[in-house]
């Protein structure tokens, strides 16, 4: 089954449709609030249409594909963009490492060979960031943790609610994913730019993706993201806490300079810790609670 998310994508979805129904796959558009014939389109045609009544964004409608998905009982689910940058040649090589059993979610990769040199360098340069801020909170290390370009088998759908509205569902999706330690891989697509342009702002993007990925690895990772920095401030606390006293005995009074920076680094220390040590108790209650 395909899952597309399209907003005023009425210009490119109607002869996409028309090639997967000759392939003969199912597919779920789901029309993000779009104010031109997207959805009229893609009803004409039979697609299954999921219709929100505004704009909510490209996590939102991936969310309401994966419902709908769910809905429908299907076995593998990919998502494609519905922007004509995408080749459905590559679907079933995106598909068929899971018809193998040998992984439960696909990623088409555009950095996995010469389609690389088809990606604007801005946008290089912008995937190759986040990917690496998603890579640090994974064991999996990815190349384009950003490709819209998916599969999903089917149990991963069942396990997998994501809640992000924003661009920011693509790396919350791999967080859960890896946590849940569904096996992860990637393979090589090819990607057309040229006549395309993405209606996804760059900066809003990258910014989305970026909270995101701060928030899941917050939650799944409280030791890491906060018993670090906690130590770090400890350290630096202990340091100009023993200058400060330091320089009391020799001189005879306070600097203040060194007690304020002393005092209020061991202060955020002391709290960064306390909440590493509550996030990761309340975590580890819930997922226990779960199994």
């Amino acid at each position: 089954m395909i899952g597309i998310p399209a907003f005023n994508e009425e210009a490119n979805i109607g002869e996409l449709i028309g090639k997967l129904k000759e392939l003969s796959y199912e597919i779920i558009v789901c029309d993000d609030g779009s104010t031109d014939e997207t959805y009229n389109i893609s009803k004409d045609l039979g697609a299954m249409v999921v219709k929100h009544k505004k704009n909510l964004g490209y996590g939102a409608a991936i969310r309401s594909i994966f419902i709908k998905a769910k809905e429908m009982n299907c076995d593998i689910l990919v998502t494609f963009d519905g922007d004509g940058q995408h080749n459905i040649k590559d679907i079933e090589r995106v598909i068929e490492p899971i018809t193998n059993n040998n992984s439960d979610l696909v990623i088409g990769s555009r950095f996995l060979d010469s389609s690389e040199r088809e990606v604007p360098q801005y946008r290089k340069v912008g995937i190759k960031i986040i990917t690496s801020l998603t890579n640090a909170t994974m064991k999996e290390k990815l190349t384009d943790s950003q490709s819209g370009f998916r599969a999903y088998a089917k149990h991963v759908l069942n396990e997998l609610n994501p809640s992000e509205e924003g661009m920011g569902i693509s790396t919350e999706i791999l967080i859960k994913a890896s946590t849940k330690k569904f096996r992860i891989s990637e393979v090589p697509i090819k990607i057309l730019y040229e006549g395309n342009t993405s209606t996804h702002n760059p900066i809003r993007h990258g910014s989305s993706v970026i909270i995101s990925t701060i928030k899941y690895t917050s939650i799944q990772r409280p030791l890491t993201f906060y018993g670090i920095p906690a130590v770090i401030f400890l350290i630096i606390g202990s340091t100009f806490s023993y200058f400060a006293v330091q320089y009391y005995v020799e001189i005879g009074r306070l600097n203040t300079n060194l007690t304020v920076v002393g005092a209020s680094s061991f202060l955020i220390g002391i709290v960064l810790m306390m909440t590493a040590i509550l996030l990761f108790s309340l975590v580890t209650v819930v997922k226990e609670n779960k199994n």
